[in-house]
């Protein structure tokens, strides 16, 4: 019996009549029946098989309709579920996220936010909190943070000075979040690749022990020639995927080996950051560094006049 027919109420024990007690009695005294002619044996059989026969059907008949008349009859039968739509769904993440957003939102307030008028929440590796205008940008991953890291964001979002605002970023960097998993474009090897990584990491093993007491990781060396602007670049990785150091092809085949070591020790610098527990940046930690190992303290350098003099040559 399914779970409808059990809410129901029906019960195969309380379909036949039960038999009452105020009815006739089982004994009586009433006078005797006139005599009635002798019926024949045949007749007598005949008679008793068609009444058992037409009681049982009539038993059965009203069984059934007791039983199964709510299956049948469309009045009861519940409806089906309506389906879903597929856009509800991104509708319902969106609502959650307006939620947190406004909870969110509501404490910074409390603990002494002024001066922003919106609040978004956002999931990215690299910008953990950011202020553009009167906008606040936060890292999902800091909505249930604790109240100490919120008053570190709100001392973020109206310090008066760059010292309260880098004393309030350490406090926000030190509480780790879920960054996710980053998935890095892999790029075909090509002929010689392999030699002049071998030599990449041979370099930075030496750099590594002259400059910084071998203190640095081992950590993987590739080329790109997908870097249109870049000369290096030092990705710290997450919890999913290891730290690397990635060099322009082009920067190497076309500024030669001596530029090619300047970007790698520049780049030895920002492992040196992160390693060391400090932001990955060119501030001014990375500025005395570079200078300590004999680098240019800067994010850029040009390295055209290297160009003009080989085309210089050249003519």
């Amino acid at each position: 019996m399914s779970r409808r027919h059990a809410q129901l109420g029906f019960d195969f024990f309380d379909a036949a009549p039960a038999a009452s007690d105020s009815s006739s009695p089982v004994a009586s005294v009433s006078p005797a029946p006139a005599a009635v002619p002798p019926t024949p044996v045949s007749s007598v059989t005949q008679s008793l098989t068609q009444a058992v026969t037409q009681s049982v059907t009539t038993t059965v008949s009203q069984l059934f309709t007791q039983l199964f008349s709510p299956v049948l009859t469309p009045a009861f039968v519940p409806a089906p579920p309506k389906p879903m739509a597929d856009d509800t769904r991104p509708s319902r993440g969106r609502t959650a996220v307006r939620a947190r957003t406004a909870v969110l939102f509501s404490r910074l307030e409390d603990l002494g936010l002024r001066g922003v008028d919106a609040l978004v929440l956002m999931r990215t590796r690299t910008v953990m909190v950011s202020l553009i205008g009167r906008t606040l940008r936060i890292h999902e991953g800091y909505a249930e943070a604790p109240e100490s890291v919120l008053r570190a964001i709100v001392a973020f979002a109206i310090a008066r000075n760059k010292t309260e605002r880098t004393t309030a970023r350490e406090a926000i960097l030190a509480f780790d979040v879920e960054r996710g998993p980053s998935v890095r474009r892999q790029e075909p090897a090509r002929p010689g690749d392999v030699a002049v990584i071998a030599q990449l990491m041979e370099a930075h093993r030496e750099l590594n022990a002259k400059w910084f007491a071998s203190t640095l990781s081992v950590i993987p060396l590739r080329l790109s020639g997908r870097m249109a602007t870049r000369l290096g670049h030092y990705d710290p990785g997450s919890r999913h995927i290891a730290p690397e150091i990635v060099m322009s092809r082009t920067h190497i085949t076309r500024h030669g080996w001596r530029e090619a070591m300047h970007t790698l020790l520049h780049e030895m610098v920002h492992q040196w950051q992160h390693e060391t527990g400090q932001p990955v940046d060119h501030g001014t930690a990375f500025r005395q560094k570079a200078r300590e190992v004999g680098i240019a303290p800067a994010a850029k350098r040009n390295v055209a006049p290297l160009e003009r003099r080989r085309a210089g040559k050249a003519g």
